[in-house]
């Protein structure tokens, strides 16, 4: 970033292959909004409105989760 911080931008997940070559999908962006009182780059993530093709997998194992997270918008809280 900008001031100098590392930051993860994207979260994907890897949908399948195409020959040799590994194809992925975006599933969350990091949005940047601006810099907080001490210079830091803020943001948030923001979904893409797709539903990964793992999550009935997760759910199969128990791990709860709220599906409309790939939907909604995020809540801001300070995000960094």
């Amino acid at each position: 970033m900008p001031d100098g911080s590392r930051k993860i931008t994207n979260i994907c997940e890897i949908s399948g292959m195409e020959g040799s070559v590994i194809t992925t999908q975006d599933l969350f962006v990091y949005e940047r909004q601006g810099y907080d009182e001490k210079g830091r780059v803020k943001g948030v993530f923001r979904p893409l409105g797709i539903r990964p093709k793992f999550t009935e997998k997760l759910e199969s194992h128990g791990i709860k989760f709220d599906p409309d997270m790939f939907f909604k918008e995020p809540s801001v809280r300070g995000g960094r």
